[in-house]
């Protein structure tokens, strides 16, 4: 599957091997590591991309790895990533995505985004100390997941890594990424276990001392999403 303007080129690249395969051998390429490894790269139009290669997080990710029954998680984040945009929620949009025949019903899969130009949470906290900037920060992080919470979207892998803080927005704005996962459920319950997710999340990588912080700056990050508030 490839959205129209990104067909040729996805045709063409597959015509030579997997999507994934080709994004790390591209000049310039850049590895992001998460639970595989991303390659940022750009298609031959200039179009900067992420491409991934679907893989199982858990405790059964050993075993499961990178086999998936089909049609595997490709057309969900399709699905999730165009209902999250119509709500008003920034994810990178999903540019195309290849499923490759493994063993009997299981298969592989590769997934094309468009590039967001931003920095993610924990990096974002680490280089960004200031009362000022922790301020803008948590108010993007709450707007996020407003914005979630709005949707009805709830997202298991909502981690610090997976919210990137935009550099091109103003008012300042934050992403989410792998959206592969996230069900869209009715109910007030959502904007809790999103926050809960993250807060988790942010604790985990500030005693892994992977940013400074105080309580209050964690809890900031994590309190009910704005609309919430408002409600309350």
């Amino acid at each position: 599957m490839a959205r129209d303007d990104a067909h040729d080129a996805l045709r063409d690249i597959l015509v030579r091997g997997t999507l994934h395969a080709w994004a790390s051998h591209q000049p310039g390429a850049r590895a992001m590591r998460g639970r595989g490894t991303t390659w940022a790269t750009a298609l031959p139009s200039g179009q900067p991309v992420a491409v991934r290669h679907s893989l199982h997080g858990g405790m059964l990710a050993a075993v499961t790895r990178d086999l998936f029954l089909t049609p595997t998680r490709a057309p969900h984040e399709l699905a999730g990533a165009l209902r999250l945009a119509a709500a008003g929620v920034r994810t990178p949009a999903v540019l195309g995505f290849a499923v490759y025949a493994a063993t009997g019903p299981l298969c592989r899969a590769d997934v094309v985004t468009e590039l967001l130009d931003g920095t993610d949470l924990v990096s974002a906290l680490r280089e960004r100390q200031a009362p000022t900037d922790r301020e803008e920060i948590a108010g993007a992080v709450r707007r996020l997941l407003d914005g979630l919470a709005a949707a009805g979207a709830l997202h298991p892998d909502l981690n610090a890594r997976n919210i990137l803080l935009l550099h091109d927005a103003s008012p300042s704005a934050a992403a989410v990424l792998d959206v592969d996962r996230v069900r869209f459920v009715p109910g007030a319950g959502v904007a809790a276990q999103n926050a809960a997710r993250l807060q988790r999340s942010l604790r985990k990588a500030h005693a892994a001392g992977d940013f400074a912080a105080t309580d209050d700056d964690v809890a900031a990050l994590t309190s009910a999403p704005a609309g919430a508030a408002r409600s309350a």
